[in-house]
């Protein structure tokens, strides 16, 4: 199974009365907590694709880490993750790290950054039924005002029309997913339950 998951920021601890104001007592609570809800759903077989902002801490604290967590590791490379470039950092836990990647994920293509691609790789691209056969997925922005601006984008993009090869009136499609931890409670997903978890974000939205 592969999991994606983006912005966890462990080891940083204005998150929890700052910005995402996450309401932990301290950074070691809130470490705990992450680690304890990705290992109760990824077992060591699993891969785990991070989108970014995975660690705030040192390259001792993150490599320790790392340790804990189950799963084959992919990191695409966020702002936040100083510790990549610290020479003393053991990487050999990562399958590999990159800026960007697309990835086959059943005979759908992910489109994978930490920041948000409005016009993504295969976006207009659809299956015989209708269906996606592409996904923007991406973290950076949190649950911000720039979250509420992309999702304006998008409903704006979905319904903008367009005349297709065919000689058809079409919607434009735009599936972008904002992988940010909380919206999991900190639990890396699949694919197909980052849809079902984006779609039912998005209908509480008033």
């Amino acid at each position: 199974m592969r999991y994606y998951i983006a912005d966890l920021h462990f080891y940083h601890a204005a998150l929890n009365d700052r910005m995402d104001c996450r309401g932990f007592a301290g950074v070691e609570e809130m470490n705990e907590y992450m680690i304890e809800k990705w290992n109760g759903k990824v077992r060591k077989q699993d891969d785990v694709v991070i989108l970014g902002d995975l660690s705030f801490g040192s390259a001792k604290e993150t490599d320790t880490l790392l340790k804990r967590l189950h799963g084959r590791l992919y990191l695409i490379q966020g702002n936040h993750d100083r510790f990549v470039r610290d020479k003393e950092m053991d990487m050999s836990r990562f399958q590999w790290v990159k800026p960007y990647e697309e990835l086959s994920d059943n005979r759908r293509k992910v489109v994978l950054c930490h920041y948000p691609i409005m016009c993504y790789n295969g976006q207009y691209r659809l299956d015989e039924n209708g269906l996606p056969k592409s996904y923007m997925l991406y973290g950076h922005v949190h649950d911000t005002r720039d979250q509420r601006l992309l999702e304006q984008f998008q409903k704006m993009t979905q319904e903008t029309g367009f005349i297709g090869e065919e000689g058809s009136c079409r919607q434009i499609p735009c599936h972008m997913i904002n992988c940010f931890c909380m919206y999991s409670d900190y639990e890396p997903l699949a694919l197909d339950e980052w849809i079902v978890c984006d779609r039912e974000r998005r209908e509480r939205i008033p």
